[in-house]
């Protein structure tokens, strides 16, 4: 098999592609008034399955706190007749980034941290950092940390911590044999991609992360990281319950997501997707939904690529956030806790020319726009390494979603074209 699964596999999608991948052609999935309020958006997400480069896609769009407007095409899977809708579940992978990031801020208006708190307070490990001399060099070459990890530096990707699908040479390899995943994607090998066991826990992968250098001193520069993995024992520590607990307690409960969770059900197989990967003009299952990872329980609850969920579901967290911290009645969150989280939480001196957010701002776990954005202000969310994006755009009062399964994410330009298609339908 001459498949390669680069770096960029696990980013979350944030740059151009393209793929001929040949499946049959499928079936309009959703016919509801989408393709009328949205016709841009509907006609982009419906080509890629006309043109039989993904099997199906999906889009969720809500103005305001009213009902969102589902339309897709495709199935599940290429070998499933079952057509695409609102309760399909899909991996996240990055779009957990915002949970987490939403569920830490949680914890903040309770009282119980700061976000410029040390993590050594309630991680005592990560106490006396070091510093790689050379970004990616030696992994003995170092000298201490000029300053402690924080909070606010793990929810912002600030913190100088790796990522093994960002660094290389001797950190990337550390991280790869320590098990430090930022999330899972098959039971394959999957050529490119590491083959050792996981951490088996969030408390292993929190210590075994503390023994290993920093990229960067921690809060000069935005580097995609571990940071919100190392979020989730955060939060379990501080409050006391295991990191799916009071995810589900504080924000899949009260919004009634209930087709959220790190796992799939048994029982809900026949709704899930199966993930794919372009090979030779055609889409190869990298993960088939009857046979997924998915389906076991996994060794570590990743808070920034580990959930799946659906779009009816994400879109009541999205809901959510445009509600600044209520929907439906239920009050998640305080008005100003949402807003923080939100808000543009790196300081101007915080270098990102380059990166992924070269010109932006980043909130609890997600993009944030800034003035001169494309857009404009008001927006927050983040893209997953499958191919699915979401966000909020809060100055235009909407929540938008688009859903796929393919990787790398930017075989094709479904997810890095989707914002732009929803602005022509939203300013139209």
């Amino acid at each position: 098999m001459n498949m390669m699964v680069s770096r960029r596999t696990l980013l979350g999608g944030l740059a151009l592609g393209s793929a001929g991948a040949l499946l049959p052609r499928a079936a309009l999935a959703w016919k509801i008034d989408g393709a009328a309020l949205y016709p841009a958006t509907s006609a982009f997400i419906k080509g890629f399955v006309d043109r039989r480069e993904l099997a199906g896609t999906l889009a969720a769009i809500g103005k305001g706190q009213d009902a969102p407007v589902f339309f897709g095409a495709g199935v599940q899977s290429n070998d499933s007749p079952t057509p695409v809708g609102p309760d399909t579940l899909w991996r996240l992978y990055s779009m957990t980034k915002p949970v987490t990031g939403i569920a830490a801020m949680l914890l903040i208006e309770d009282g119980k941290m700061t976000l410029d708190q040390p993590i050594a307070d309630f991680l005592p490990a990560f106490a006396n950092m070091k510093v790689q001399n050379t970004p990616d060099g030696s992994i003995t070459d170092v000298r201490p940390a000029k300053g402690p990890i924080t909070v606010r530096q793990i929810l912002t990707h600030t913190a100088g911590l790796g990522y093994g699908i960002i660094q290389k040479g001797p950190l990337r390899d550390a991280y790869n044999r320590e098990g430090l995943f930022g999330g899972q994607v098959s039971r394959l090998p999957i050529p490119g991609l590491p083959t050792t066991a996981p951490a088996p826990g969030l408390a292993a992968f929190a210590d075994r992360l503390a023994t290993l250098p920093l990229v960067y001193e921690p809060g000069t520069r935005w580097s995609y990281s571990v940071g919100l993995d190392l979020a989730g024992r955060l939060i379990e520590v501080v409050s006391g319950q295991a990191f799916d607990a009071f995810l589900k307690a504080r924000i899949f409960d009260p919004l009634g997501m209930t087709s959220t969770g790190f796992r799939v059900p048994a029982s809900d197989v026949a709704r899930f997707t199966t993930n794919y990967a372009p090979m030779g003009g055609a889409l190869l299952p990298i993960d088939p939904a009857t046979s997924s990872i998915y389906l076991d329980q996994p060794p570590v609850a990743y808070g920034g690529g580990g959930l799946v969920s659906s779009a009816r579901d994400y879109d009541r967290f999205l809901a959510m956030l445009l509600g600044e911290g209520t929907t439906g009645g239920v009050r998640v969150m305080k008005r100003e806790t949402a807003q923080l989280a939100m808000s543009n939480l790196i300081a101007d001196s915080v270098e990102r020319k380059g990166t992924f957010i070269d010109g932006q701002g980043f909130g609890a776990g997600g993009r944030v726009s800034l003035a001169n954005s494309p857009g404009g202000e008001g927006i927050f969310g983040w893209a997953g390494a499958a191919g699915t994006i979401g966000f909020v755009h809060r100055r235009l009062g909407y929540r938008a979603a688009g859903y796929t399964q393919i990787m790398p994410s930017d075989a094709v330009p479904f997810q890095s074209k989707f914002g732009e298609t929803f602005f022509k339908d939203v300013m139209a």
